[in-house]
């Protein structure tokens, strides 16, 4: 019988339950700082769907899942029996195995350094800055889910935050990846959204006022060709040539390098590689 009703209840609780029930038995430590907060990084000139992504959060509302926009500023492995699948199939116990991808839990990273452009800049430029309240249906690992963790955390059992701080990574790579679990909604779950400053008048200030939560600039990020060429072991040299040829002026920022990846005239992936030396080097 005892067998039985632990299969009932199962059965009746969701998917999102599920998994923050299983992760929680996984983890261990202190009540994580409730000033810190869960910040999800991204391009905002980029496109989901043929369609610039500010203008299609506009409508829908909501910040989905790589599994719904089929768009990553990372790996492009959310789909049936990818990377991206068998690792949330492990470390929710399956509970989203069988559910509709708008269900599944959206990635971002906790800010536990506080840093104004997010916690994660590698995966963009811009961030949403969610609310405290969701901290609570948020799960942690560390590090990165891509290299297959074994310590994670809860809002109410983070001992991620004393491991970050003791270990020493590259700054790109010095984040606790959080997993947001139902749906973030732009006009409730969203303290507001972070801006480079080289988007001013632009297009993409234009959506971003359309958006149902604050708007708020942080410094900026440029990074000069003379410095640029001065970390050819970053990314390898190659990323170097390719961005003093996009640059403008002389110089890199978000926007210009945006604009190189949407000619389609360059590799993702390379454009990609130039955007990390500029999030690396070229902050304050």
């Amino acid at each position: 019988m005892g067998a039985d009703a632990d299969t009932d209840a199962d059965t009746v609780r969701t998917p999102r339950e599920r998994a923050l029930g299983h992760v929680a038995g996984l983890s261990s430590g202190p009540p994580v700082d409730p000033a810190l907060r869960v910040t999800l990084n991204f391009h905002p000139d980029r496109r989901a769907h043929g369609r610039p992504i500010l203008e299609a959060l506009a409508e829908c509302g909501v910040y989905q899942s790589q599994f719904v926009t089929g768009t990553s500023n990372g790996g492009l492995t959310a789909h049936p029996g990818g990377a991206r699948w068998r690792w949330e199939s492990r470390i929710f116990q399956g509970a989203y195995d069988h559910a509709p991808a708008h269900e599944r839990p959206v990635y971002g990273a906790l800010n536990f350094r506080r840093k104004p452009v997010g916690a994660a800049p590698r995966f963009g430029s811009a961030h949403f800055r969610l609310t405290a309240r969701t901290l609570e249906r948020t799960t942690f690992c560390y590090p990165d889910s891509f290299l297959e963790p074994s310590d994670f955390g809860t809002a109410e059992r983070m001992r991620l935050v004393e491991l970050a701080l003791a270990d020493r990574k590259d700054a790109l790579d010095d984040y606790i990846e959080a997993h947001v679990h139902g749906p973030v909604r732009l006009d409730h779950d969203v303290e507001a959204l972070v801006l480079d400053p080289c988007y001013r008048g632009s297009a993409v200030e234009a959506a971003a006022r359309r958006l149902p939560c604050p708007l708020e600039w942080h410094h900026g990020f440029r990074l000069t060709v003379e410095e640029l060429r001065l970390h050819p072991a970053y990314r390898g040299p190659e990323y170097v040539d390719l961005g003093v040829a996009i640059a403008v002026g002389g110089r890199l920022d978000p926007r210009i390098v945006g604009a190189a990846a949407g000619t389609g005239s360059h590799d993702p992936q390379a454009v990609k590689k130039v955007w990390h030396c500029l999030a690396r080097f070229g902050t304050p």
